[in-house]
């Protein structure tokens, strides 16, 4: 517990006596009075002291307020330095890659603009991702970069699918990642005002649209091999029809070869 000292005030009304037994029974009209006065009330004052000492006590709670503020200082230090550290792993694993993709290169200088154009991004919404604590942003920020991996990849492994993503290169990513920037800072001011709570509730609610624009980008992908298999299913069936090979089974009849049964 932390002490506390409490003065005693008898050593100072004993010395303020002396003054008034002085200025009553003694004359004080010459200088060497007032010494005289002076020197027996700072005796009085010490003998005083000596005689009520001044006294210590103890608050209760105070050492054990003290040592929770010392507690969570250290803890708050704890978490600082884990996060410093992870942030520095994670940007040498980060440059690690960059040296990686440089020495490897698809050797189409589209492509390779493209896998660092995705990487940068999905490093991005990485970080922005651990920085914004709303649960549902978060969520949607989880989905984002899994279908924008799907999305470049998909061209990776198709070049001639670029020019259908370059719209969404030049102005739907880069806009996605300037708004959830914008929502960040806003959110780390940690006050509550009318352009932030005000831009913040826009950006919430944007985030489900932005969402299904990159769901169907994704999707759009996928649309010329969709009606190639549908154009194959289609002759297929009719290929299938023309030989009696689908449908109900049909009961043979005289002069019919064996039925295919499948």
């Amino acid at each position: 517990m932390a002490k506390r000292t409490k003065h005693s005030v008898i050593p100072i009304y004993l010395a303020g006596a002396v003054w008034l037994v002085f200025g009553l029974f003694f004359s004080l009209y010459r200088p060497g009075d007032y010494v005289l006065c002076a020197v027996v009330s700072a005796a009085v004052f010490i003998l005083g002291k000596a005689i009520f000492p001044d006294k210590q006590y103890q608050l209760p709670g105070e050492e054990d307020q003290e040592a929770r503020k010392k507690a969570e200082a250290a803890h708050a230090a704890r978490e600082q330095a884990q996060k410093d550290r992870e942030e520095r792993e994670r940007r040498e694993k980060e440059e690690e890659a960059r040296r990686k993709r440089q020495a490897q290169t698809t050797g189409n200088p589209e492509i390779d603009k493209l896998i660092l154009e995705r990487d940068r991004a999905l490093s991005e919404m990485r970080r922005l991702n651990d920085s914004i604590e709303d649960e549902t942003i978060s969520a949607q920020i989880d989905h984002l970069e899994e279908v924008t991996r799907q999305i470049i990849d998909q061209v990776i492994q198709e070049p001639k699918k670029l020019p259908q993503i370059r719209r969404f290169l030049n102005y739907f990513l880069p806009t996605t990642l300037k708004i959830l920037n914008a929502y960040d800072r806003m959110d780390a001011v940690g006050i509550s005002g009318e352009n932030i709570d005000a831009t913040k509730a826009k950006v919430e609610a944007m985030m489900g649209t932005i969402v299904q624009a990159f769901d169907k980008q994704l999707d759009a992908l996928f649309g010329a091999e969709a009606m190639d298999i549908s154009t194959d299913i289609t002759v297929m069936e009719n290929l299938l029809a023309q030989e009696g090979l689908s449908g109900p089974e049909r009961p043979k009849t005289s002069g019919e070869g064996t039925t295919l049964e499948l």
